[in-house]
């Protein structure tokens, strides 16, 4: 079998001065068709305008240009403007990366560049987004590339290095970035996501639901509502109000009449919830409704066509700030890590139940054998 030809450094070059260029460096265990899947998870558009030499074009689901030459990287489109180049070696032709230890394989990512206002003083910056681009927020395309980048390192154990354009490059012809790197933390995200055809009533998620944690309940409990208070057609609405008092009587008597023709009719229930309270690490919520909004790898399939029902099981901290600061405490760490194998389990019970798919927090499919 001939051996693979080795991959080439990272170019000085490659954006232009209306340009944005961000390095994407993942470890030795993720495969170039990996970078595929998650960009078909995001773009409808995504292509290869060059198809890389680890990339099988009889297994690639996105449309493809011609083949990759010899060390020769390929060329991903997620839209008409911005590329993904790669894989690159972990290394610049004649510069050093600035890189983290472990990264295997780098690909080139250039945007336009679209900057707004600066972050929010104050403001959460769970991604670290806010102190990387201190003079103006990424904004329209480069912000939808970058959040896109930010859940693909998560995912895959990597890391970041953004705005790099005009770094590396002699003739400054393009903008000098602030190089700032990144490695998102991948214990943030936690939600989860269960698609199926098949809808569960609340008693029936609840008996799924309550051997996993024995503090499920269902939210639907509460108490019968008895009505307006007594005596109320009899009162103004405001004080000096000159409506009659028979023409107000008549009023709340017709509102009455649809309140209890409302109340008698057949009751359709099209969402309802379930909550596990966690005492001092939160709570996990568990919603349940139809959802026509479903992920780009779920759509078109034969049992979506029409949407499908979504569970979704969410955790929410017992501090927000917390949650939203790129370095949160260890006490919110270790709330989160325990809140995690909970999401994970009832996500997992929930698909053993009713089928379908998997999705994380960031729209990416999951496999129900890696919970």
């Amino acid at each position: 079998m001939a051996q693979p030809a080795p991959m080439p450094p990272v170019p000085r070059t490659s954006a232009q001065p209306h340009q944005a260029r961000h390095l994407l460096a993942v470890p030795a265990d993720v495969l170039t068709d990996e970078i595929e899947v998650l960009a078909l998870s995001r773009f409808s558009a995504t292509r290869w305008d060059v198809v890389p030499a680890d990339v099988d074009p009889n297994e690639s689901g996105a449309p493809q240009g011609r083949p990759a030459g010899k060390g020769e990287p390929g060329v991903l489109r997620t839209s008409r403007h911005t590329t993904v180049t790669g894989p690159y070696l972990p290394q610049g032709d004649g510069f050093d990366l600035g890189l983290p230890p472990g990264t295997a394989m780098v690909f080139d990512v250039v945007s336009p560049r679209e900057r707004g206002e600066p972050p929010y003083p104050g403001g959460g910056d769970r991604d670290g987004l806010g102190r990387s681009f201190p003079a103006g927020m990424p904004e329209r395309e480069e912000g939808r590339v970058l959040s896109w980048l930010i859940a693909v390192a998560r995912r895959l154990g990597g890391s970041l290095r953004l705005d790099v354009a005009g770094l590396w490059d002699a003739s400054g012809s393009t903008a000098r970035g602030a190089g700032v790197t990144l490695t998102p933390d991948p214990g943030v995200t936690i939600d989860m996501s269960v698609y199926s055809d098949v809808w569960l009533d609340p008693q029936a998620a609840f008996a799924i639901l309550q051997p996993v944690h024995v503090r499920t309940v269902l939210a639907t409990q509460g108490t019968d509502w008895q009505g307006p208070p007594r005596g109320i057609a009899d009162r103004p609405l405001f004080p000096g109000e000159k409506m009659d008092p028979e023409e107000r009587k008549a009023i709340h008597a017709a509102a009455d009449d649809f309140d209890i023709a409302a109340l008698q009719a057949p009751h359709v229930l099209d969402g309802y919830g379930l909550t596990i309270d966690l005492q001092h690490d939160g709570i996990v919520a568990v919603e349940i409704g139809g959802e026509e909004q479903l992920p780009l790898l779920l759509r078109g399939l034969p049992w979506t066509a029409n949407g499908a029902v979504c569970y979704r099981v969410r955790w929410e901290p017992p501090d927000l700030d917390d949650w939203h600061s790129e370095f949160p405490s260890m006490e919110h760490r270790i709330a989160r890590k325990r809140a995690a194998e909970l999401v994970s389990q009832v996500a997992l019970a929930i698909y053993r139940a009713v089928g379908g798919e998997i999705a994380d927090e960031d729209g990416f499919l999951v496999d129900p054998d890696d919970l």
